[in-house]
């Protein structure tokens, strides 16, 4: 029974390498979504649609011995929220630090909403582009990722990633609305991840996705977005609690 875990935006599975030295399972699976750090399939055209199903695609591969503990970090998130709405049979257990996707009243963070409008989510990765890769990493520093991880996921970033996170966002502006729906009464135990210093995403939409889709809540105090690299061992504690107690 594997544990997938799922990276986000913009990320690659690079993200998880800390947090899996201490989740000491030999059963860890890091999927890495298309365009993100490596080409697209041809005709992939990087909706949110597209991903979710490229998800299930994953998914099923893993789970070719039975249902899978899935875990999804931001859109990794997201994409976990609509998976475990449509085909919940797949996953033995989901976490979630995005379940806000999945609350019908979801706003987006200004990042996203910069990236959703025409030319200027453009303009934000051309002056990005332009940038020294250390002032670029500089902004991931002061959001608490450490140097060697915002170096190395500043330096992942291409046209193409940037091209698949506009069209990603672009497909999404009413996701709330379109998938929120659909995240209710989640038969698959669940739990969702509220860190307390995320500036990106609401701790209000989480506890209503999760409340919504009967899930439970663990809050990640004094910890960001990026939970799984600025204490990887905490992380790895609250999942394998979290397994153990299924």
């Amino acid at each position: 029974m594997p544990a997938v875990l799922v990276h986000g935006v913009p990320e690659t599975p690079a993200l998880w390498k800390a947090l899996r030295s201490h989740l000491k399972r030999g059963d860890v699976v890091t999927p890495q979504l298309p365009g993100f750090g490596c080409p697209r399939p041809d005709g992939f055209m990087a909706t949110k649609e597209e991903y979710a199903d490229w998800l299930v695609g994953e998914v099923e591969k893993a789970a070719a011995d039975g249902a899978v503990d899935l875990v999804g970090h931001d859109w990794g998130g997201g994409l976990t929220v609509r998976l475990v709405s449509t085909r919940p049979e797949l996953v033995r257990s989901w976490v979630s630090d995005a379940a806000g996707i999945g609350d019908v009243d979801f706003e987006w963070h200004q990042f996203a909403k910069t990236w959703q409008t025409p030319d200027e989510g453009e303009a934000f990765f051309a002056e990005q582009a332009q940038a020294p890769v250390e002032q670029r990493a500089a902004m991931f520093l002061s959001l608490g990722i450490p140097e060697g991880d915002a170096l190395e996921m500043v330096k992942a970033g291409d046209d193409v990633m940037s091209d698949s996170i506009l069209r990603l966002y672009r497909s999404a502006v009413d996701v709330g609305k379109e998938w929120g729906p659909d995240f209710k009464d989640i038969a698959a135990p669940g739990m969702v991840l509220i860190p307390s210093a995320d500036p990106f995403l609401s701790a209000a939409s989480a506890r209503a996705g999760a409340e919504g889709a009967g899930a439970k809540v663990v809050e990640l105090d004094g910890v960001g977005h990026w939970w799984m690299v600025q204490d990887p061992q905490r992380g790895a504690a609250v999942l394998k609690e979290f397994w153990a107690s299924l």
